[in-house]
């Protein structure tokens, strides 16, 4: 008897500590589909797009606020847009998905003008938002949004745009943490996020959002954002999660810190440093310092016309696993994983048969305080989480992480 009574206390611990965190998420009942698609329209400037990208956030980071400055998406190879309605009744609109910036914002497309209904109520303040390729300005609203059955927000601050330029969207869906929207709106200081208004409403317990990624090996693929956690039908294994760097300019933005090596000898590409993890960039960048030793090691060269770099058959067939050390944990990206997909080659204005690597230089040497982007083409391998109600990020293997899709 005593034996049956201490099995079943061994058995209530063991259900009541597995993975009782509120940051796990069975039911996806608090999940927003998107479709990621390449746009070929800006596919030729990749890597330039993705190092100014990089580059202006540097700028930005040191200031310590945005002022009115946010680094969208608008300039990626790669999009990620969602369904939105606002209002009541409401009217949908199709918004870009932004980690990058935090403003919400409707009413770029002529065609979809916001119109007020009963929920609308204006705040009397302007905003406006740089985005480096475009830019809005208008005035800033409090609405109600949904974003699914499940995730419907009171209140919630949007701004109305009437002047845009540079984007070929309806507005953004800014998910990015709240800071980077100061000094976008005249009357306030901080504009409270969605992912904000989620949590101090009571639909989720924790301020997190988790991303997950079907890698692109045709000219449309799909995810979803997950709030308050992350879904565990999507991860192979646990979640890991490594602290918020502290390090300047990346601890402005979604910052972590880590090293990378090469091959089965770990010979070293960057030592651990800090930089971000950041969907809003198609490649993986690293200092130039770094991004010389995997050019050197991989013997690849840099195709002009693209900007990337490329490898031959031979090299390929003799490419190594590039692993990334983050908390104490290896993140390997597999030799497949650190190419570009193939099938999208025609976006980047090339034929089929050319082998390019994800990899690229950031534009300036490790030390900066910003030495490397884990952009889509890490994202698209491991599910992340963005937590900052706990200050950590997080990471986990998906059925994607071994693809050879590429």
């Amino acid at each position: 008897m005593l034996f049956f009574i201490a099995l079943l206390f061994l058995l209530f611990v063991a259900l009541s500590t597995v993975d009782a965190s509120p940051l796990h998420n069975d039911a996806a009942n608090r999940t927003l589909s998107f479709t990621a698609r390449v746009n070929a329209k800006r596919a030729t400037n990749i890597v330039a797009a993705d190092k100014a990208r990089a580059q202006a956030m540097k700028h930005a980071g040191r200031k310590g606020k945005r002022d009115g400055s946010s680094f969208s998406i608008t300039n990626a190879v790669v999009d990620y847009t969602t369904q939105v309605d606002v209002g009541s009744p409401a009217t949908e609109y199709i918004l870009l998905i932004d980690t990058g910036s935090s403003n919400t914002w409707i009413g770029a497309n002529p065609n979809n003008h916001y119109n007020p209904t009963s929920t609308s109520v204006s705040t009397g303040g302007s905003v406006s938002v740089s985005y480096g390729s475009g830019a809005f300005s208008g005035l800033e609203y409090t609405d109600t949004v949904t974003l699914s059955s499940d995730l419907v927000i009171t209140q919630q601050f949007i701004g109305v745009a009437d002047s845009a330029w540079g984007i070929d969207v309806a507005g953004f869906l800014g998910v990015g943490p709240t800071d980077l929207t100061q000094g976008t709106v005249s009357n306030v200081y901080d504009v409270p996020t969605v992912t904000d208004n989620l949590k101090s409403q009571g639909i989720i317990d924790t301020e997190a959002l988790g991303i997950y990624f079907i890698p692109s090996s045709a000219y449309d693929s799909t995810g979803e954002l997950t709030f308050g956690g992350y879904d565990s039908s999507k991860i192979a294994g646990g979640m890991n999660y490594v602290p918020f760097t502290t390090t300047s300019p990346a601890s402005a933005f979604w910052g972590i810190d880590q090293s990378i090596t090469y091959g089965t000898s770990s010979s070293t590409i960057l030592s651990e440093t800090s930089g971000i993890v950041d969907t809003g960039t198609t490649l993986i960048l690293i200092a130039t310092d770094a991004f010389n030793r995997y050019q050197s090691t991989t013997s690849a060269t840099i195709d002009e016309s693209t900007g990337l770099l490329t490898i031959s058959s031979d090299r390929h067939a003799n490419l190594q696993t590039l692993t990334f050390n983050i908390g104490g944990i290896a993140y390997p990206l597999t030799p497949n994983a650190q190419i570009w997909p193939r099938s999208l080659n025609a976006n980047i204005g090339d034929n089929s048969n050319s082998i390019y690597l994800v990899v690229s230089d950031i534009g300036s040497e490790s030390g900066s305080g910003l030495d490397f982007i884990n952009g889509y083409a890490f994202l698209q391998r491991y599910y992340s989480m963005y937590d900052t109600t706990n200050n950590q990020v997080g990471f986990a293997s998906t059925g994607y992480t071994d693809a050879t899709s590429n």
